[in-house]
């Protein structure tokens, strides 16, 4: 099934509930309640320092340098002169050297809660991704994914880090400064405050309007990735089509809309610093300008000292106010990136009700199946009967059997229409047909990657929505057209179908593959690493290492997906008599456009239009010269 992309001109980016998604993201601060604790202690003795150093001003201009200046003498314990105000402004600083400690040690709190809160965060993501059903991803894409896990993890980091620390320290800031000016000076103070009534208004007119453009750029920075990573993937087939200018203007689109949000989002924040900078230096003047006139008249019992400390304080009061105005875009867009994370988080998960396992049995001479832990070559279906509390075993022969099976991946258009088909224990069966047929949405069935709509598919007379998915899967192993090398060893790659395997059977898995002959000529062999999916690799080689990732795991039940349609017509026939050992008691399902690979299956199915149109053996089909016959001899060539 094809992944959609996501609509460049989407209109659904505002946050569902801001609210909610804060409160989730606080939630993952409560297993670091202690070093909380420490943190905002921290915080407030920073405040208190700075509050305290600045009314120490109001006392070292009143009660030292102005009576220096006029000749009187000033004592502070046994000093006295220069002395005492040395003195005093030592006192002052070592208040600010404690402040900048405090300071230090919430700083590093922080950071280190936030990278531990982050890496949390993405074990669930990824915790969460290996639970969902294929269809998320055939939904989804990988760009827009990925999206998450760096753009949308980084507005959280820096919430944590940055946002949500600033503004609990600013808050502290405006609360302690208020203070310390209610106490130099309630007429003073009433002017602030009024000034400050202003700010606010106009904080909250640009705010309102900045917060939803952030939200709207994280959307389309997630689709743009989404774009780039399509594109990439696909560069050479734009090349070799001279596609290049028709891309450019797709992209251009993606890219614009970015620009505009992004425009529209740093236009709003970036004027209001300036605004709200003009209006605190208009603040301030007003205020200089009042307190000069009572510091010159001594009304309300202004002095020199207490209305340079004010001055000071006002700055202080003034200026949080912006940051907290600026960090505010911050947060909005955080909130909008963590709602897009907890919507993977909340993605329902892979439904599993199934509760027959596969395991390992021992057979004895009357047929008797016992379990064991051990690998014996015998499988067995175990069956528990919740009515009597019973347990059964089930010989695994391999038989697939689709009953009436219909299927689509939307509702309003359906892929496979009635289909019926029996697999027997040992057959290869193959399906051929057009592209679109229906071919590969048969293994997707098989492997309960989806559920289908109508009817019914057994496994051994056993349903399969009645076996664990897990079991189901490990009871098969496939060989996709579309080959995926990890980063790693080719060891490490062949041994991802068996994890626990040895060495000798990934090197007998590998020649039964016919590719141990390739490997060994590798700069260093079985411990050659792979990077960028297998890029020092050609495409026959991936292949051929696939098809040993299979043999390593001992699959009852084996499928291969158009498994040599990039291996060349020698290296085929080199794999063949590998491959019949493989398939040698196991049911082969087989999906080939290259119908001379299909020769000798026990039974072809033809698709076309999701139904099966002919079935039988290759001379069964080509005596019936019906359309096997036309395809096999070219008479119609395969879409």
């Amino acid at each position: 099934m094809p992944k959609m992309r996501i609509n460049p001109n989407g209109k659904n980016f505002k946050a569902k509930n801001p609210m909610q998604t804060f409160k989730r993201i606080l939630s993952y601060l409560k297993d670091y309640k202690a070093k909380l604790v420490v943190s905002l202690i921290c915080m407030l003795f920073n405040v208190l320092c700075n509050v305290g150093g600045m009314f120490m001003m109001s006392v070292i201009i009143d009660s030292f340098i102005l009576p220096l200046v006029e000749g009187k003498s000033v004592v502070l314990g046994s000093l006295s002169g220069l002395g005492a105000l040395g003195g005093i402004v030592g006192i002052m600083m070592g208040i600010f050297a404690f402040g900048a400690i405090a300071h230090y040690v919430y700083n590093y709190l922080i950071v280190s809660i936030t990278t531990k809160v982050l890496q949390n965060v993405r074990n669930e993501m990824f915790e969460k991704m290996q639970k969902l059903p294929i269809k998320y991803f055939d939904t989804h894409t990988h760009g827009d994914i990925m999206s998450l896990y760096t753009n949308d993890t980084d507005t959280l980091r820096e919430l944590l880090s940055n946002g949500l620390p600033n503004i609990i320290t600013n808050s502290l800031t405006i609360v302690g400064m208020f203070v310390m000016m209610l106490v130099l000076s309630p007429l003073l103070t009433l002017c602030s405050v009024g000034m400050l009534v202003i700010m606010l208004f106009i904080i909250k007119f640009i705010a309102s309007r900045s917060g939803k453009y952030f939200v709207k750029q994280q959307h389309k920075i997630g689709a743009l990735n989404g774009y780039i990573e399509e594109h990439i993937d696909g560069l050479k087939v734009v090349k070799v089509f001279c596609h290049e200018e028709a891309e450019k203007a797709e992209f251009d689109v993606f890219n614009g809309d970015l620009k505009e949000a992004s425009r529209n989002a740093h236009t709003y924040a970036n004027v209001l610093m300036p605004i709200m900078g003009n209006l605190s230096y208009v603040s301030y003047a007003i205020t200089a300008i009042v307190g000069t006139i009572l510091a010159i008249n001594h009304v309300g019992g202004m002095s020199w000292g207490k209305l340079v400390s004010f001055m000071q304080a006002s700055r202080q009061f003034s200026n949080p106010l912006g940051q907290i105005a600026q960090l505010m875009n911050g947060i909005l867009m955080a909130l909008a990136g963590a709602e897009r994370i907890f919507e993977l988080i909340d993605q329902q998960p892979e439904d599993d009700e199934g509760y027959v396992m596969l395991v390992n049995a021992i057979e004895d001479e009357d047929g008797n199946l016992t379990e064991t832990e051990e690998y014996t070559g015998v499988w067995a279906w175990k069956h528990y009967h919740k009515a009597d509390d019973t347990t059964t075993y089930v010989k695994w022969t391999g038989e697939v059997e689709f009953e009436n099976v219909t299927f689509g991946y939307v509702p309003e258009k359906t892929v496979l229409k009635n289909v019926t088909l029996t697999a027997k224990p040992g057959q290869k069966i193959a399906l051929v047909g057009s592209t679109g047929a229906g071919k590969t949405t048969i293994i997707n069935l098989i492997n309960r990657f989806y559920d289908i709509n109508d009817g019914k598919i057994r496994y051994d007379n056993i349903n399969i929505t009645k076996i664990k998915k897990d079991d189901l899967r490990h009871s098969m192993a496939m060989v996709l057209q579309d080959t995926h090398m990890f980063t790693g060893t080719v060891s490490d790659n062949i041994r991802f179908g068996k994890l626990n395997a040895t060495d000798e059977e990934v090197v007998a898995a590998a020649k039964l593959a016919n590719a141990d002959y390739f490997i060994r000529h590798l700069p260093n062999g079985y411990d050659t690493m792979l990077t960028g999916d297998g890029e020092n690799l050609s495409q026959g080689q991936r292949q051929l290492l696939a098809i040993a990732r299979a043999a390593i795991a001992i699959p009852p039940v084996l499928i291969l997906d158009e498994a040599t349609s990039s291996i060349d017509t020698r290296t085929e026939k080199l794999i063949e008599k590998g491959m019949d050992g493989l398939m040698q008691g196991r049911t082969v399902f087989v999906i080939a456009h290259r119908l001379s690979t299909v020769r000798n299956a026990d039974l072809i199915c033809v698709l076309e239009h999701g139904e099966i149109i002919e079935r039988g053996n290759h001379d069964e089909l080509i005596a019936k010269r019906g359309k096997y016959y036309q395809l096999y001899t070219g008479a119609f060539e395969l879409e």
